[in-house]
């Protein structure tokens, strides 16, 4: 390494550590590249495999987005969202920095802003824990107490991911409706596919071991409570944009679907037992919400019971007073965290992997998931409980690749937001329901 080089480099971070009024600055990605750390070009590493910064930079991967999300903003898709905002340059615009770069003021000499989303955006500022991680006798809780953010544990990691994919109160961190009309992708969140798409680690049993590890249900199901308590909350304070809703906050196809003058023209709207609301007003976009009840029914029948109560009232709520609104986005909030810690305590049988995969693919949950939002968040469940039933023995191979074909079907389904297949969707994931009867 340039400059000090490494040795130096550890050497002053281990100054740094004992310091309480250390500053947890950015050093940057090279601070962890070194071929005794992460930057190995094999995976040869005894306890870690060393050789995690080529995942993550990897040009051909879905694996390395986060090393190429800066510079996604020097593309003309990006110029011509920043020009229609009227904030400048995207590469150095907050607006666009704080997700797609480190927008952290601590910076370290090592640090790059074309790193675009590097190892401390999510595991922290590293000052204090940078040198001690790798020293004989250090703990896992040992470098967190240093400053180290614990993405092992699925309720912080949910955090964490949901600050840039769906939103946060941090300056920058809210994509509003105002931009996604410039342009910008509509934003969507499952906490187990994005973990299984950036995991650039073993979790082999030295590391569960270490660290413990999750697994995709309670993965999946604690994602779906926090992104819903996470969308609650930003709606409390976020909820208006002047004189109208953030529309940010409602299902796109409230409002955005073909419409016409001809009195034969087959209206879009569909039933949803899930909503009781007046028709003609928007949405909001529940497609956490209907997953969510769904692992709620399976594991806690009691806080399922309240949460299917206050969904309804939530929804009844948004057609009514702004007051009452707050109201009942506060309570179901509170179910949300609720559940969130109940999944997070919780070991999922069998049973109820089953019983979570039939209600999504066959349930409440299917009736409920009448929109495209919906379907996306469903087939990606099924997807996600069928994996984990195999990886513990409780559905063999065999069953799996039997439902891989309707699996496929569903995902061909709601390809296309703007054309939603959504009987041929049903059927599919009717028939991948079926699986460990």
């Amino acid at each position: 390494m340039a400059g000090r080089g490494f040795i130096g480099l550890i050497a002053a971070a281990l100054a740094l550590s004992g310091s309480a009024a250390a500053v947890d600055r950015h050093e940057g990605v090279a601070t962890c590249s070194g071929s005794t750390c992460h930057g190995r070009q094999l995976a040869t590493g005894k306890t870690v495999r060393q050789n995690e910064l080529l995942t993550w930079q990897d040009e051909t991967s879905i694996a390395g987005v986060h090393s190429r999300a800066w510079r996604v903003l020097l593309q003309p898709r990006a110029k011509a969202i920043a020009a229609r905002l009227n904030i400048g340059a995207p590469e150095t615009a907050a607006e666009c920095v704080s997700c797609h770069g480190d927008a952290t003021p601590h910076r370290g000499a090592r640090f790059r802003m074309d790193d675009g989303v590097g190892c401390e955006v999510c595991h922290g500022g590293s000052t204090r824990w940078v040198a001690s991680h790798i020293r004989v006798g250090v703990s896992h809780a040992d470098n967190v107490r240093a400053g180290m953010t614990p993405v092992n544990d699925v309720r912080t990691r949910a955090g964490v991911c949901l600050d840039c994919h769906f939103g946060s109160s941090k300056p920058g961190q809210f994509v509003t409706h105002r931009v996604m009309a410039a342009g910008h992708p509509r934003v969507a969140f499952e906490l187990d596919l994005f973990t299984a798409l950036q995991r650039h680690h073993d979790e082999d049993a030295d590391y569960v071991q270490r660290k413990g590890r999750a697994g995709g249900v309670k993965t999946w199901a604690v994602g779906q409570a926090l992104a819903l308590e996470r969308a609650l909350t930003l709606f409390q304070g976020r909820g208006m944009a002047g004189s109208f809703p953030e529309f940010y906050f409602f299902d796109c196809r409230s409002c955005h679907r073909t419409f016409s003058d001809d009195p034969a023209a087959k209206l879009a709207i569909r039933n949803n037992p899930a909503r009781p609301f007046m028709l003609g007003n928007v949405v909001f976009n529940d497609e956490n919400l209907i997953m969510l009840g769904a692992a709620a029914r399976a594991v806690d029948p009691a806080l399922a019971a309240r949460l299917d109560v206050q969904a309804k009232a939530f929804h009844a709520a948004l057609g009514q007073d702004r007051a009452g609104a707050l109201k009942a986005t506060a309570a179901l909030a509170a179910t949300a965290r609720a559940l969130a810690a109940r999944f997070a305590a919780s070991s999922f049988s069998r049973a109820q992997t089953l019983a979570m995969l039939r209600d999504v693919t066959s349930g409440a949950a299917a009736a409920a998931a009448t929109d495209y939002q919906g379907g996306v968040q469903a087939v990606m469940a099924a997807e996600t409980l069928l994996a984990a039933m195999v990886a513990d023995g409780q559905v063999g191979q065999a069953q799996a690749r039997a439902a891989r074909p309707d699996i496929d079907r569903a995902y061909a389904a709601v390809r296309d937001a703007n054309a939603y297949r959504a009987n041929d969707f049903r059927a599919a994931m009717a028939r991948v329901g079926g699986v460990g009867r």
